[in-house]
């Protein structure tokens, strides 16, 4: 059941006693750590810094790309950055693990979980299970492999048996494409246009989406450490309200989103990235959920799931409550928020 606002409120007031918010002072600067190397989906950032609406909203936007979830949870933790994107289930055993440095989705941006299992037809894995004894490859701190033990568990998989393959980021599709790895874990959207990229036939891709697959939880968020929130309130609020208009920008305005990226990135492949960010959207973002409470909605059930599924995966004995991991403090009213 979907949580009131008033009620999320108040529990993540319970669990991050924030002083009110307070008027922005103009221009703070706010190091941004994004999960991955620019991809469609970022341009709800991108474009938002360009057409002004962080600094509008008081913000001196620098954004960083990332590499890897798990890196930047451990970079926003370790005061590197202010606030990052982030795959929220890489910060329940973070948490658990470091109390004083705790971090708080304060945007849930994906919905559902981007995260899957991909392989290619060569392979001959044709089942989740069929990766048992197969060599699969992620980089360390890659967001889908630290949440594969869960979607092991829900899955029937055999992870013990699964022989893990390590390398940089930007080698594990190119090691799937030439075979060597059987299959990877990575973002569906990231890793699937990766391959086309490579010269993958899409008809040759197999793909098993852990929220399509009994594990339906949230993805990557918004993030800040919670003594950053209580010290900087209105700048939260302020990004969470800037990207949410534009995420807006973004659904309106794929085109100028993809142009504002290759501004950033001069390989950035503008028509691969418009079909990477249509694939995000429709599986990840504009969810039943999202048209029915607007983006950011929270239901505590669903990220009750997302601690337990990862704690048990873990054998985190001490995981964090709903409270402490989840807020909609920072975020506008539902009006605000509805994307049409």
């Amino acid at each position: 059941m979907t949580l009131s606002r008033r009620s999320l409120l108040a529990a993540g007031a319970a669990g991050l006693a924030l002083p009110a918010i307070r008027p922005a002072m103009a221009q703070a600067p706010l190091r941004f750590c994004l999960d991955w190397a620019l991809q469609g989906n970022h341009g709800m950032f991108s474009l938002a810094d360009d057409r002004g609406i962080f600094r509008q909203n008081g913000i001196n936007l620098r954004m960083d790309r990332g590499f890897g979830s798990g890196d930047t949870t451990v970079k926003i933790a370790s005061g590197a950055y202010d606030i990052g994107y982030t795959d929220v289930s890489t910060m329940v055993k973070f948490n658990a693990e470091n109390p004083d440095k705790k971090i708080v989705s304060i945007y849930q941006v994906l919905d559902r979980t981007a995260a899957a299992l991909i392989t290619l037809k060569k392979s001959g894995i044709s089942t989740p299970k069929g990766v048992a004894g197969k060599r699969l490859g992620a980089p360390e701190g890659e967001g889908s492999r630290m949440l594969f033990p869960a979607f092991a568990n829900v899955a029937g998989i055999d992870a013990a048996s699964v022989k893990w393959t390590s390398m940089a980021p930007n080698l594990r599709d190119t090691m799937l494409a030439q075979g060597q790895v059987d299959a990877v874990t990575g973002f569906l959207f990231t890793t699937y246009f990766n391959l086309v990229g490579l010269g993958t036939k899409e008809d040759d891709i197999v793909a098993w989406p852990y929220a399509e697959n009994g594990l339906d939880i949230y993805g990557s968020a918004v993030v800040a450490r919670a003594d950053w929130l209580e010290k900087n309130p209105q700048v939260a609020a302020n990004f969470v309200k800037s990207s949410i208009a534009g995420l807006k920008l973004l659904l309106a305005e794929p085109d100028a989103a993809m142009a504002s990226l290759k501004k950033r990135e001069s390989l950035f492949d503008e028509a691969l990235e418009k079909r990477r960010w249509f694939m995000t959207r429709d599986r990840s973002i504009l969810t039943p959920n999202v048209k029915a409470g607007g983006t950011g909605v929270l239901d505590q059930a669903r990220g009750e799931l997302l601690i337990k599924v990862n704690a048990e995966a873990y054998g985190v004995s001490n995981p964090p409550k709903f409270a402490d991991l989840f807020t909609d403090r920072f975020l506008p009213p539902q009006a605000e928020r509805m994307l049409g």
